[in-house]
């Protein structure tokens, strides 16, 4: 049984092709995809499947949503075994040049002291600047 489909199983959510080709897609990935990012590189999907994919694996804590610089809600497929935890997360940083995105998955997120009563459920952390390939490009020119 694939990794996928064990995944999707342990959440209560039935293992579709389409399910399993986009939980796949998000898992190979080497940062957080937005929704037309996953149909360019999936192919043989629209985008409102896909949407209704990520929708229902949001709401099963299969994947996180982040939020981006550009407006765009990106998508990554969650770490942990039973659900999303904010230690699943890590900061990501956006390139103001080229505009993508980078996990810093080596980078721990900070600890927050919530006030009493606050529960929360997504961290989302982004840094922005140059990446090392357009700031080498910069200190070029």
């Amino acid at each position: 049984m694939s990794n996928e489909i064990s995944t999707l199983k342990s959440r209560g959510i039935k293992e579709t092709p389409n399910r399993i080709l986009v939980l796949r897609q998000l898992r190979q990935a080497h940062g957080p995809l937005s929704l037309g990012e996953l149909e360019c590189e999936l192919g043989t999907l629209d985008k409102s499947s896909i949407f209704r994919v990520l929708n229902l694996f949001v709401s099963h804590q299969v994947v996180h949503a982040i939020n981006g610089m550009d407006g765009v809600t990106r998508y990554e497929a969650c770490s942990g075994h039973d659900h999303c935890s904010i230690d699943d997360m890590h900061p990501h940083f956006y390139c103001s040049n080229c505009q993508q995105h980078f996990c810093l998955e080596d980078t721990p997120m900070p600890q927050l002291d919530l006030p009493e009563g606050f529960n929360a459920r997504s961290v989302s952390i982004i840094a922005t600047g140059l990446c090392p390939e357009c700031q080498s490009l910069r200190n070029h020119d």
